[in-house]
């Protein structure tokens, strides 16, 4: 496939703070996240989460999409295609980690997966 439908641009900023913020955002049906992952059930891969969460851990808080360390991840439902999701994300430059949460946009009990992660800026240093 020549072109890449990993595209999410439908981001809304719901808050921001220097250290933070939450997004709503949906996976459209479309994406090539669900390509064969399952054909009978269409799900969003655990990996393709955790791709969400650095793609906007780098665009909002400044960190790489290089994750030197996963502390901890914990993927707990599927995500289903055009599912409307929202995303916390907060930086600690104390511990230099990464913390997140990703949930459904109606059913704010229903967590897909949260995690802490070691998080490096721009120039190769850990944040």
């Amino acid at each position: 496939m020549s072109e890449n439908l990993h595209k999410i641009e439908n981001e809304e900023i719901l808050s921001r703070t220097e250290d933070s913020v939450e997004l709503r955002f949906c996976i459209p049906a479309s994406s090539d996240f669900f390509d064969g992952h399952f054909p009978e059930f269409k799900l969003l891969p655990a990996v393709a989460q955790f791709e969400c969460v650095t793609r906007f851990a780098k665009k909002y808080l400044g960190t790489q999409r290089y994750v030197p360390r996963i502390h901890r991840i914990k993927f707990s439902a599927p995500v289903r295609p055009d599912t409307t999701v929202q995303l916390k994300l907060e930086l600690n430059k104390e511990k230099h980690t990464v913390s997140y949460s990703l949930w459904d946009a109606k059913k704010s009990e229903k967590v897909y997966s949260s995690g802490t992660f070691t998080a490096a800026i721009e120039e190769n240093q850990v944040v």
